[in-house]
């Protein structure tokens, strides 16, 4: 196991790709702390591991007392911080002009805000284990489509974040990195697929776009985590890994 007595703190693990990585990390053998603004999520999360340990905890990554507070209680609680996954996010599909500011705001402060935060308060820890950061952004930081420039917006900032983070604290020994997934069937994407006349046609539809010829599925994005947190990447920073099946490669015919 590549995680052995490792304690790895994963946001927006309630649901998606954050539970497929809260999953995947305590299997490879982290103590792993399962943080999610919806509690009921993550005990499902928690519930839903096999093996390995998984800890639900509350936090509202856009408040600095909510997530100052969770960084303290784990720090005090475990001794130690090696791995944080930064993951929780919001998306509004609407055009620019119907967005509202605090439609806009939001997004924000959850997808950016979120990142900074975690980051700056987790930090002190992190020095001290010279842990990793994974940072969750999008294929959408590096193109856009429609109806989610906030969403976009904040992605395509979270890889310019990773890299300044990576810069400020190398020398320190920490990593920080960050996964581009494509269309992923779990979280935000799979509510999209779910809110279409035909989620099956839509689905289809959505993976006729990736040269593999289908969308992700949010295991597939938590592997490329462990591996980004783990020793195997020890010479990995400051990195945008693209976990997309192909969908920035150009439209397959």
């Amino acid at each position: 196991m590549r995680l052995t007595n490792k304690v790895a703190v994963i946001t927006g693990a309630g649901a998606g790709i954050g539970r497929a990585c809260a999953l995947e990390f305590a299997r490879e053998g982290a103590h792993v702390i399962a943080a999610d603004i919806d509690s009921q999520g993550a005990l499902e999360t928690m519930r839903q591991a096999e093996s390995g340990t998984v800890s639900p905890m509350k936090v509202d990554v856009a408040d600095p007392e909510s997530v100052a507070a969770l960084a303290e209680f784990i720090a005090t609680r475990y001794g130690r911080v090696d791995v944080l996954v930064n993951n929780a996010a919001i998306q509004v599909n609407k055009r620019v002009e119907q967005t509202t500011f605090e439609e806009w705001s939001r997004q924000l402060a959850v997808n950016l805000g979120g990142v900074f935060l975690c980051t700056k308060h987790f930090l002190p820890h992190l020095r001290k284990t010279r842990g990793a950061i994974v940072n969750m952004s999008s294929v959408n930081g590096f193109f856009v489509e429609p109806y989610c420039a906030g969403y976009c917006a904040t992605k395509a900032a979270i890889i310019a974040f990773t890299k300044a983070v990576a810069i400020d604290h190398g020398r320190e020994g920490i990593r920080c990195n960050c996964i581009c997934p494509g269309y992923i069937d779990a979280g935000l994407a799979e509510a999209y697929f779910e809110s279409q006349p035909n989620p099956a046609a839509a689905r289809a539809a959505a993976g006729g776009l990736h040269a593999l010829g289908r969308v992700g599925q949010p295991e597939e994005v938590a592997k490329a985590a462990v591996f980004l947190a783990c020793s195997e990447a020890s010479f990995i920073t400051g990195s945008a890994m693209v976990v997309d099946g192909g969908f920035g490669s150009g439209l397959p015919v």
